[in-house]
């Protein structure tokens, strides 16, 4: 496992910041690790790195006690939220320079940076890129010395529609090829849908959830709603099971996938299909991972809330 951490603690400056966080990464997966702004999520990750020692709780990283943080640094590559760089450096230059603290590239420049899509940056001054090429920048030297441990903070903060698919497609190749494990920190919930096997949630210094995706949606019995327009009136006698008819709006249908199929409906839409439903168009209302984090979070806090009470 590379990432076994369990029950950690950890009071800054007599404020309680982390109360009772747990994660588990193993290789091979992409873990999204989630929570309302100043939950613990980045103090969590400042743990793992060592920068603050845990005050009570057990971590363990790539199977081993975390004390010696030098040389399990060099297993980790991070991608922070703000990434500075020497502006006035290329963009070859730069991750020449920084895998030299790693003992060098793993890779050429010129196959890093076409991975991340800045193969055509040539000498161009770090200061002249847009944000998007900073953050693919910012990929590229977390990648440089060949970690085996991926910490990443918002990866796709200014990418557009397509840089962000790209990226996507990065990481999973990464995951698939390399058996490296992935520690992805972010708020955006299309992110962790399409990329994460397990995710945490942390809502005020506790771990609320941890877990598949699936799992947790039966866990906590959230369902999934969607409006379908279909083109001709529906003989509804006969439904998959699964799925419940909410109402009905013109050609527009209000249905409810349970929770045991929320995360993959596709088998629901095949089935209304073969049972003759010509559906036209489907849109998501609500549920799924929305609606899991909104009920864990809000959950969390008013259990809280009743503690302190």
């Amino acid at each position: 496992m590379l990432v076994n951490a369990n029950h950690l603690q950890l009071n800054l400056q007599g404020h309680q910041v982390l109360r009772d966080v747990s994660l588990h990464l193993q290789r091979g997966e992409i873990y999204g690790l989630l929570g309302p702004n100043g939950a613990g999520k980045s103090t969590t990750i400042a743990v793992l790195l060592g920068l603050y020692p845990a005050d009570k709780g057990d971590l363990k990283l790539f199977g081993v006690n975390s004390g010696n943080y030098v040389a399990l640094r060099r297993r980790i590559g991070v991608m922070p939220e703000l990434s500075g760089f020497y502006e006035w450096m290329s963009a070859n230059d730069y991750l020449v320079w920084y895998a030299g603290f790693y003992g060098g590239l793993q890779q050429s420049v010129a196959e890093l940076l076409q991975r991340v899509g800045l193969e055509a940056t040539d000498d161009k001054p770090i200061g002249q890129f847009s944000r998007g090429m900073k953050q693919r920048l910012a990929l590229a030297r977390a990648l440089a010395h060949g970690p085996e441990l991926l910490i990443l903070d918002e990866p796709t903060n200014g990418l557009d529609p397509r840089g962000r698919r790209e990226i996507h497609d990065l990481l999973l190749e990464l995951v698939g090829e390399s058996q490296v494990g992935i520690l992805l920190c972010t708020h955006l919930l299309d992110d962790v849908e399409r990329l994460c096997s397990k995710i945490g949630i942390i809502d005020r210094g506790h771990s609320v959830a941890e877990g598949s995706l699936p799992k947790l949606l039966g866990d906590t019995q959230t369902g999934r709603r969607y409006r379908l327009r279909i083109s001709h009136t529906q003989d509804v006698r006969y439904i998959p099971a699964g799925l419940q008819i909410l109402g009905r709006e013109g050609d527009w249908w209000h249905l409810e996938v349970s929770p045991i199929l929320a995360s993959d409906p596709s088998r629901v839409w095949r089935d209304l299909i073969t049972q003759g439903w010509c559906i036209l168009e489907i849109h998501a209302e609500s549920g799924g991972m929305e609606e899991l984090y909104l009920q864990l979070t809000d959950t969390s806090a008013t259990t809280l809330r009743e503690e302190a009470a």
